[in-house]
């Protein structure tokens, strides 16, 4: 194992525009020679280092090559860009490099003596699934590529190749590397919920949208949010801010759907003095504050004809022009939006402009209903019955059938209106167990006809009841036990019918059976 230091190639002085060679690492190659080729390469390369670019971290790189000057060339290479070099000339060697190092990067070739480069790419996608592999070849083919993309790299170098092309290569991928940890460590934020925005939830459709919102939080292009009412399209809205490359900065939601026209024209693009009636002095507007921030346009779907085409025009020139005349502004600040309508039925309709709604939406993000996620349910509910603790110092739990009703209805006002309904309960309940006659009509009265409309024979005799806690009743549940209780009491109620649970608890029958089988429960009669 060797570690290469870090150097520079070349310096370019600003000033003259002229281009000094520094000294060459020790067997590096000169400028203009291609790697893997006694040939130089065309003329028209560019030196490499002549424009500065952000620092990256230092990235393990792995370079597995029999070919001794081609693999001493591209390590050269890749130390004067900052990696941390290791080399492999055999199959066997990188297996003990593999099993012993960390690796971000892999530099493979396909043809290795006493073993297959794509075999070892296997290996690498094992051990280091998150490692990012460069394969290198001779012997360039479209069927070798599609094997070696469908096996797990992620990208392609024929030889010979020019230094440029290396060097591009490398930065790219560690870039890469660099925005995928950033990206994974946001999205397990998000899952534990330890993130400021305390988004909560772990099952399939949450899990999508914490995917995307790790990428998307990152950048400072627009989002869209779309979503019914009461999912939380705000609280998405605050965690890509609070994600994203300035979390400290203002956060500044305007409410479109509530405010006069007038109003949110002065609020977004400012005005002069007297460029409105009544204004003493200039205002800048939201989009050009000089503190910069994210604004969250809520319900933009209500934003009047004039209003889109201000808009659409700051966001094409990147410039607010205030109200009753004066310079133009740049805009300074990120712009999130938000609607619970169907904005490209509006945009077919004509009511939305179709330009603005492209301008907007360079990623969409849909937050699904609570219906769709009912697992999250008891995780949720834990969550605000920790909130209620807090602020009353009573610990609060629910009864079985409390959880059960919970895990039925369909929530129509989402989120939200699972919290009002859980406020509601703590409010009125006459001790720490939460019953179902404390909850709102409309979660009893949708609870009684799902009852009814099942058969009264829904006991089970081999399928067990949910275990109850043996703790004190004022003991908070622990949401394991929370999830289990609503999953066992819903299989009960449902006579066994797993498929017909699964879609009451909103989650897959794999991750039905999953979970049963955690609790070491075996299939009986009557559960299929």
């Amino acid at each position: 194992m060797q570690a290469y230091p870090l150097n520079l190639l070349t310096t370019r002085n600003q000033s003259t525009r002229d281009t000094t060679a520094l000294p060459l690492p020790v067997g590096a190659k000169p400028m203009g020679t291609s790697i893997g080729s006694t040939q130089p390469a065309p003329s028209s390369q560019h030196v490499i280092g002549t424009s500065i670019k952000p620092a990256l971290p230092q990235m393990h790189l792995l370079i597995v090559d029999d070919d001794a000057p081609v693999g001493e060339a591209c390590a050269e290479i890749a130390a004067t860009l900052g990696f941390h070099v290791q080399m492999a000339g055999n199959v066997a060697t990188a297996r003990e490099i593999i099993a012993s190092s960390a690796i971000d990067l892999v530099l493979l070739d396909v043809k290795l003596p006493h073993g297959s480069g794509l075999t070892l790419l296997e290996e690498i996608r094992i051990q280091h699934p998150e490692a990012i592999v460069i394969v290198m070849t001779a012997y360039a083919t479209v069927n070798s590529a599609v094997e070696a993309m469908r096996i797990g790299a992620n990208d392609y170098l024929t030889k010979p190749f020019s230094i440029e092309e290396l060097s591009t290569i490398l930065e790219r991928s560690a870039r890469r590397q660099v925005f995928d940890q950033e990206s994974r460590t946001l999205r397990e934020r998000l899952r534990s919920g330890s993130g400021p925005s305390n988004l909560l939830g772990n099952s399939a459709p949450i899990e999508k949208l914490y995917r995307i919102l790790s990428k998307v939080a990152v950048n400072t292009h627009p989002v869209l949010i779309l979503g019914e009412a009461g999912t939380g399209k705000e609280l998405v809205a605050r965690s890509i801010h609070a994600n994203g490359p300035s979390p400290g900065l203002p956060f500044i939601p305007v409410d479109c759907g509530s405010l006069l026209p007038d109003l949110i024209e002065g609020e977004l693009f400012g005005y002069v003095k007297g460029g409105v009636p009544g204004a003493v002095r200039a205002k800048t507007g939201l989009l050009a504050s000089p503190e910069g921030g994210t604004v969250f346009l809520d319900e933009i779907s209500e934003l009047t004809p004039d209003l889109q085409a201000r808009l659409l025009r700051a966001l094409q020139e990147k410039e607010v022009r205030p109200v009753g005349g004066g310079p133009p502004s740049p805009v300074r600040v990120r712009i999130l939006a938000a609607t619970n309508r169907d904005i490209e039925a509006m945009v077919n309709k004509g009511s939305f402009r179709k330009d603005l709604y492209f301008r907007l939406n360079v990623v969409s993000l849909r937050i699904p209903p609570l219906r769709e996620r009912k697992s999250d349910i008891p995780l949720l509910a834990a969550n605000l019955l920790e909130r209620a603790r807090r602020g009353t110092g009573l610990e609060y739990t629910f009864s079985d059938e409390s959880l059960h009703m919970l895990m039925a209805y369909n929530w129509p006002g989402n989120v939200r209106e699972l919290e009002h309904a859980i406020e509601r309960a703590c409010a009125l309940s006459s001790g720490p167990v939460l019953r179902p006659a404390d909850f709102p009509s409309a979660i009893q009265n949708y609870s009684i006809e799902v009852t009814s409309a099942l058969s009264p024979q829904a006991a089970l005799p081999d399928f067990p009841e949910a275990p109850r806690p043996e703790s004190s009743p004022s003991k908070l549940l622990s949401i394991a036990e929370l999830e289990k209780q609503a999953i066992l009491n819903t299989i009960r109620h449902v006579k066994g019918d797993k498929l017909h649970a699964a879609r009451l608890l909103g989650i897959g029958k794999t991750t039905l059976y999953r979970k049963l089988k955690e609790y070491g429960i075996a299939e009986g009669p009557g559960i299929h």
